[in-house]
């Protein structure tokens, strides 16, 4: 893969941290989300302790970068195994991923279009076909690029068909990086580590749903371990167990 320089700029490479070229090879959600953020306003612009420079409140390449470094531990043989999200596929949450990316990278831009107007997987998850790693792996830096400046932040964009703080959209995409990816590592069987920034932005936004669930975003919370540490109980809140496996019947979506 051509350095991350060379395809998306500076910005994004200077702040994604890459182990090594080997490691990397808007749907439904996101209504839910913007639906949800629409309705409980900024909730971005308290939780990451301000704007350094002319960069935008969070970061999001923590999480696009960890989610990168699972592609290539996704075989063939896995596309159809279960995953986290309730009667959801790898292969469908990997297109559920190339969607998202594009809606909210469209979404930071200010590209009020197609892409931001409309749910394209409102009739169920796609299914990801053909050249979804070297999508994803295009996809992913530019979403990180779209969300680096200030400008991403302010005013008002648009997810899903529905008006909403940019602040607030940012947020959303945050939560779909980093549960998308932790539901993709458990799908293969593998490690995720969250940063502490991400888990404390997220414990904060998704402390404003119903613990009874969101139809079509999260299902009852869950009751967190004594011992969970932060991103755990960002999990649990979210309805996802933690030590899910495979042969666990999952709650997320």
């Amino acid at each position: 893969m051509e350095r991350t320089r060379e395809r998306h700029g500076d910005e994004y490479d200077e702040r994604l941290s890459m182990a090594d070229d080997a490691q990397h090879a808007e749907g439904r959600d996101a209504e839910h989300s913007a639906v949800h953020d629409a309705q409980h306003g900024d909730l971005a612009g308290g939780t990451a302790g301000g704007v350094v420079g002319g960069h935008g409140p969070i970061d999001l390449a923590p999480a696009a970068d960890r989610l990168m470094q699972l592609i290539p531990a996704v075989e063939d043989g896995h596309l159809d195994d279960p995953t986290p999200c309730e009667g959801r596929t790898v292969r469908e949450l990997l297109g559920h991923l190339l969607g998202l990316s594009l809606a909210f990278r469209a979404a930071a831009e200010k590209d009020l279009d197609t892409l931001t107007d409309t749910v394209p997987d409102q009739g169920g998850w796609p299914q990801a076909s053909g050249d979804w790693r070297e999508r994803l792996a295009e996809q992913l830096p530019a979403l990180v690029t779209a969300w680096y400046p200030r400008e991403a932040w302010d005013g008002n964009t648009r997810v899903g068909g529905v008006d909403l703080p940019g602040e607030a959209a940012g947020v959303v995409a945050l939560g779909e990086l980093v549960l998308h990816g932790w539901d993709l590592a458990r799908a293969l069987h593998q490690p995720y580590d969250c940063d502490a920034e991400s888990a404390r932005v997220l414990g904060i936004y998704v402390e404003g749903f119903d613990r009874s669930g969101t139809p079509g975003m999260f299902g009852p919370a869950l009751d967190p371990a004594d011992d969970a540490d932060d991103f755990d109980r960002v999990l649990a809140r979210t309805g996802r167990d933690p030590s899910w496996q495979r042969a666990t019947a999952g709650q997320a979506s």
